[in-house]
């Protein structure tokens, strides 16, 4: 069994992933395929762009 455990990082990251997805991912992997991903899907529509930024950052 794994435990979860946040540190302010991971706080600053979500909170920017909401707010900014772009700058959430960029945070968290850099300026790669996610990140440009998760532009392209911001501009499509916010709600996509903020639910891959948590994936990207939740998952990683």
């Amino acid at each position: 069994m794994t435990t979860l455990q946040a540190t302010s990082g991971d706080i600053v990251r979500v909170l920017f992933a909401i707010l900014l997805p772009p700058v959430g991912v960029f945070l968290q992997v850099g300026l790669g395929l996610h990140f440009w991903l998760s532009i392209v899907l911001t501009l499509l529509g916010f709600i996509p762009g903020i639910i891959h930024a948590l994936w990207i950052i939740l998952t990683r």
